[in-house]
């Protein structure tokens, strides 16, 4: 059923114009990724919170952010996380002294797409209405999730 989902949301997304359908988030991966598709939401958060630090066949993950204040980080942050911004910091201080560095940002979705197309093990996110591949060069990642 949740494979189903995804492909009716993968489908809208590239079908549908941009201004006529919902935003929601794309979680996007490598495009070398061998993962089961679609990554449960939970994991997606254990790897963002750094609890999971490797993918199934071993393979080093690389979260990447947006920047604070975009739009895609706070939608993120509240679907995913299911934390607001003080207590995500509040968690990224107390990892700090466990010497655990937050996310990777990047400060767009062009930026964020180049990321994780070209670095292994890379997982990120982006807008649910970025260009479709038909009308914009392809994204070449691999979409993983998708967050209404």
């Amino acid at each position: 059923m949740a494979r189903l989902l995804l492909g009716i949301a993968i489908f809208a997304w590239l079908v549908v114009p941009g201004d006529a359908r919902a935003e929601g988030l794309l979680i996007i991966a490598n495009p070398n990724l061998i993962v089961a598709t679609p990554v449960p939401l939970s994991q997606i958060a254990a790897i963002y919170l750094l609890r999971v630090t490797s993918w199934p066949d071993g393979s080093h993950i690389v979260p990447v952010n947006r920047e604070a204040g975009s739009r895609a980080r706070e939608e993120f942050t509240q679907q995913v996380l299911q934390e607001d911004n003080a207590g995500l910091a509040i968690y990224w201080n107390e990892m700090h002294f466990q010497g655990k560095m937050p996310p990777v940002v990047q400060e767009s979705e062009e930026a964020m797409i180049a990321f994780i197309r070209n670095v292994p093990g890379s997982i990120g996110y982006i807008n649910g209405s970025a260009p479709r591949p038909d009308v914009a060069p392809r994204l070449d990642v691999k979409v993983i999730a998708y967050v209404p």
